[in-house]
């Protein structure tokens, strides 16, 4: 059998509750709900910002944008699917996985709103057994993300946070971070005094800190906090993209992946540029390793690749496994993702992962899923399919 799965405490609990100190803890200065929808170049072309990147929009631009998105996919039903909403986010994403495949416990810290969308938020992540309770839940609107898909698998993200419900730095408390052993981090200057003010108290609890620098776009705008922010000492883990660590060596003589995670490996740990269909490279101290993808398949849908490759080297550096592993696990874990619409892993998808994982001699991990899943995956296992 490919997976060992343990029963939850409560399969209908909600709360979160039931676990006091997850292992890993991922901030979430604004929860947000994401609207995944494939569409054609054409309306990239017309939207604000560069088409590959993240960049934040007003709440009447993701009205125009998600009104403009379903009024060509209701006038181009053969080839465009509908929209697809889930609790979203980069960190959601890593948090989700680390959770939901590799049976790592995990929390959220953040603040999510009072209203539909933020109900569906707390739904989702409870499905796969997220702690909760750390999520302050305020009388304001749920952050929401459009996610734009081209016919190449390639995302363009276009977040609206501005208005959102938030946690501010003062409510943060040190119970929060008590016990656990790792924080992930998402560059965002405009979340940068909560970030900053998570990343001392998590420090002070001996935590280790992961940080994803987010876009190219952010990198570039807003470079020199970023700079500021790994020159601290503070982070331990740092995940770029190729185009993400090109700005962040913009202006130097030197370029390039290699040179990047150089760079990286002067303030961090552990530092780790991904490469797409290429696969990754990463650095810890003086040891370096370059490893490609795995399993190559035509990306359906690239949303979340990267965050669930590093919930996959997270899970290798928990289970104290050498980078090399890490980087594979990681790999597996980004190329899962891909097979299908959006940041949420399907159960036939896990079980891809975890044939990988045989392939290359890694021991599968033991989880806790969903009922429906857990039948599913047992059965899937036996019989080999």
């Amino acid at each position: 059998m490919g997976a060992e799965f343990l029963p939850k405490p409560s399969e209908n609990d909600l709360s979160g509750d039931y676990q006091a100190a997850p292992v890993i803890l991922g901030l979430l200065p604004a929860a947000l709900v994401d609207h995944i929808a494939t569409v054609d170049l054409s309306i990239l072309s017309r939207i604000p910002g560069e088409p590959g990147g993240s960049f934040p929009v007003a709440a009447e631009e993701l009205k125009d944008l998600l009104k403009e998105v379903n009024t060509h996919i209701s006038s181009s039903p053969n080839d465009l699917s509908p929209v697809k909403t889930i609790a979203g986010g980069s960190v959601t994403n890593t948090i989700r996985g680390l959770a939901a495949g590799f049976g790592i416990s995990c929390g959220v810290i953040g603040a999510c709103g009072d209203d539909e969308q933020g109900a569906l938020f707390l739904k989702n992540m409870s499905f796969y057994g997220v702690n909760i309770s750390r999520l302050r839940v305020k009388d304001e609107h749920t952050g929401q993300c459009v996610c734009l898909v081209d016919p190449l698998g390639n995302r363009t993200m276009r977040p609206c946070i501005a208005t959102a419900a938030k946690i501010q730095a003062g409510e943060l408390k040190r119970e929060d971070f008590k016990g656990s052993k790792w924080l992930v981090v998402r560059y965002s200057i405009y979340n940068i005094e909560v970030i900053n003010a998570a990343i001392q108290i998590a420090k002070q609890e001996g935590l280790l800190i992961s940080l994803d620098l987010a876009s190219f776009e952010m990198v570039r705008k807003f470079r020199t906090p970023l700079l500021e922010l790994l020159e601290s000492g503070n982070i331990d883990l740092c995940f770029a993209n190729e185009d993400e660590a090109a700005e962040l060596l913009s202006g130097e003589q030197v370029a390039g992946p290699e040179a990047a995670v150089d760079v990286l490996g002067k303030y961090c740990q552990w530092a780790v540029v991904t490469l797409g269909p290429h696969g990754c490279i990463a650095r810890h101290k003086k040891e370096v390793v370059k490893v490609p993808a795995i399993g190559q398949t035509k990306a359906i849908d690239a949303t979340g690749a990267g965050d669930l490759f590093a919930g996959g080297f997270l899970y290798g550096l928990v289970k104290g496994m050498s980078l090399e592993e890490c980087c594979v696990i990681g790999s597996c874990s980004g190329g899962s993702v891909i097979r299908s619409l959006g940041g949420e892993v399907s159960p036939e998808n896990w079980q891809w992962m975890y044939k990988q994982f045989k392939t290359k001699g890694l021991p599968v991990p033991i989880v806790s899923l969903p009922t429906y899943t857990r039948i599913y995956l047992i059965i899937d296992t036996q019989g080999d399919t």
